[in-house]
């Protein structure tokens, strides 16, 4: 019976992944209706782009991405974003106005848009499984996605940031390597790592060694050829075109966060090298290797001799802004420094990945040209589990590039068990293997561990109840009542603020928006009178606090002393005047007397 069964699903893939899909997309939006029905953009991010897509729907220019309701005293935030993730939500918004009113038009969106791109993800992670392991083990790498919590949460509604398209991106450049038809795989992995490019550079490390995987292919085997070649014209035309096409006025500068001349120049120089090298093809592969050494040190070279100010951090952040606030950014700290349950939850999946790319390499030992296209992927997904302990944030692709190494080790393993002559052995067994094999068997043995009753402060009550509340609308909702004007707030009620009501606000937590984070930071831990003069100089029509939010604690903490400190005991002081937002709202606000 598996047999037959999964001879129908192999046959029929395509339509097992649409189903998959569409199964999908029911359960996420069932999981979370009520955060859609609230219009819940949970993440800074998310908010932020919902106000860049307003933005464009009323009149902005294309290539211009300021936000200008962010410290509108200095002219806007320059955001370093491209307007690619812009266009399927705009999309959606004007097609939802058609049939209803713009705010569920806004909602009919924020639902849909995030799951678009785990269409691509199920399907570059399907072909993949399908081209590395056998035709039928897609079954398998869609079971073990649905134990990747890290990377399924990144399509969940309302997480309209780019995070999902790059996923998405990264599963097609993963598939290109492991095509057997070189021409069609050097073509998918070029144009899938442009287009990852043009969103943004968070996958700059992955994508870096898809390209060294495929140069050494090429030295490994001379017929790899098409796919260097294919792969080499693709990612420069594809780079050029993304520049052309999504650059911002800001982009256009060379900077070093996103698609700019920089990485523009190093692209050109990098595939044009590669087209020479692949062309010309030694015989020897030795000679091959050489001239793949000499093209990636001419561009290193290049790159530190034209770009020097981009040899460090990328973000350019001045050491006080790094000091304020990037270095405690909790998804910027290695997996170690989280609880022992988070570590297990995260890190599951992408260790059992490495042992069934492991596996799958030993199976295929043997035949050169499998193992090559094995091998590429498996060593992204080593490198990628390896950037967990240097940041969390790194959990969603560790753990993408992890589910084809578990689909190997269940689609190899479980046949096995098929023969058993004792049912229930073949059903209990089969369940274990591929709970353990797909990474679930960690988490789900969690759940049933008692944990650690710790006694709930009331300083941490009130911080999980202000986490909770005051980005909702029900608490947004008598500030937006309030004269539109600049609001002085935390950095991460910023984007919030700009979002859920008609209000300017100080800014948000992005690397470009240095001044006003240092600013909001110096106010909140300084001098009543170092605090109106940062709130004056943004020209602060109001301030706004949550008491006891993540912000608010480190303010209290920091500086016990400080302006936040004094009004959280309920100090006056002239220049501020209360404003009612009703006494159960988590919130605090003041008009600024000037």
């Amino acid at each position: 019976m598996p047999e037959r069964l999964l001879g129908w699903m192999e046959r029929h893939w395509r339509l097992v992944i649409l189903v998959a899909w569409l199964l999908s997309c029911a359960l996420f939006t069932w999981q979370k209706w009520g955060g859609i029905i609230g219009f819940a953009l949970g993440d800074t991010d998310d908010n932020l782009r919902m106000a860049q897509v307003r933005a464009l729907l009323n009149g902005q220019g294309w290539f211009d991405l300021r936000q200008y309701r962010f410290d509108p005293a200095f002219g806007g935030a320059n955001i370093h974003w491209s307007r690619i993730v812009d266009l399927p939500l705009a999309g959606l918004i004007l097609l939802g106005r058609l049939f209803t009113t713009g705010a569920d038009a806004e909602r009919m969106a924020v639902a849909v848009a995030p799951m678009l791109p785990y269409a691509v993800l199920l399907t570059g992670i399907a072909l993949t499984a399908r081209r590395l392991i056998s035709p039928a083990a897609f079954v398998a790498a869609l079971i073990a996605l649905y134990f990747a919590g890290a990377t399924n949460g990144m399509f969940m509604p309302t997480r309209i940031d780019h995070h999902g398209w790059q996923l998405a991106m990264l599963s097609l450049v993963i598939a290109g390597l492991a095509d057997p038809d070189r021409r069609r795989g050097g073509l998918t992995a070029g144009i899938a790592s442009a287009i990852s490019l043009s969103i943004g550079l968070e996958m700059l490390i992955y994508l870096a060694l898809a390209g060294a995987a495929q140069v050494l292919m090429w030295v490994s085997d001379a017929g790899e050829r098409d796919r260097l070649l294919a792969y080499a014209v693709s990612i420069a035309g594809g780079t050029a075109a993304g520049f052309l096409l999504f650059a911002s006025y800001a982009n256009r500068l060379p900077v070093c966060d996103a698609l700019s001349p920089v990485w523009l120049s190093d692209a050109l120089l990098g595939g044009a090298l590669l087209t020479l090298i692949a062309w010309k093809s030694p015989e020897r592969w030795t000679t091959r290797l050489a001239l793949a050494a000499a093209a990636g040190v001419a561009v290193a070279a290049f790159h530190a001799l034209a770009w020097p100010n981009c040899l460090s951090r990328l973000e350019g952040v001045s050491p006080e802004v790094d000091r304020l606030w990037l270095s405690n950014v909790r998804e910027a700290k290695p997996i170690t420094q989280h609880s022992w349950r988070t570590v297990v939850t995260v890190i599951s999946l992408p260790a059992a990945g490495l042992v069934g790319w492991a596996w799958l390499a030993w199976l295929h030992r043997r035949e050169p040209e499998l193992l090559r296209r094995i091998l590429g992927p498996a060593a992204i997904a080593a490198a990628s589990f390896a950037l967990l302990f240097w940041q969390t944030r790194a959990g969603p692709a560790s753990q993408l590039l992890g589910v084809v190494g578990c689909a190997a080790l269940t689609a190899t393993l479980l046949p096995r068990l098929w023969n058993a002559k004792n049912s229930l052995v073949v059903v209990l067994g089969s369940s274990a293997l591929v709970l353990a094999a797909s990474g679930g068997a960690a988490p789900l043995v969690l759940k049933f561990l008692p944990e650690k009753q710790e006694k709930v402060t009331e300083s941490q009550r009130l911080n999980n109840r202000a986490n909770r509340l005051c980005p909702t609308l029900w608490a947004m909702r008598p500030v937006a009542k309030q004269p539109k004007g600049m609001v002085f707030t935390f950095i991460d009620l910023g984007p919030r603020l700009i979002a859920v009501t008609r209000h300017d606000a100080l800014g948000g937590p992005y690397h470009r928006n240095g001044m006003a984070i240092a600013d909001s930071m110096n106010a909140m831990r300084g001098t009543p009178e170092q605090a109106r003069a940062l709130i004056l100089k943004h020209r602060s029509d109001y301030l706004l606090v949550c008491p006891h939010m993540n912000q608010a604690t480190i303010f209290r903490s920091q500086a016990p002393r400080g302006f936040y400190a004094q009004l959280e005991r309920g100090a006056r002081f002239g220049w501020l005047q209360p404003i009612d937002l009703g006494k159960d709202s988590p919130l605090k606000m003041w008009r600024v007397v000037r």
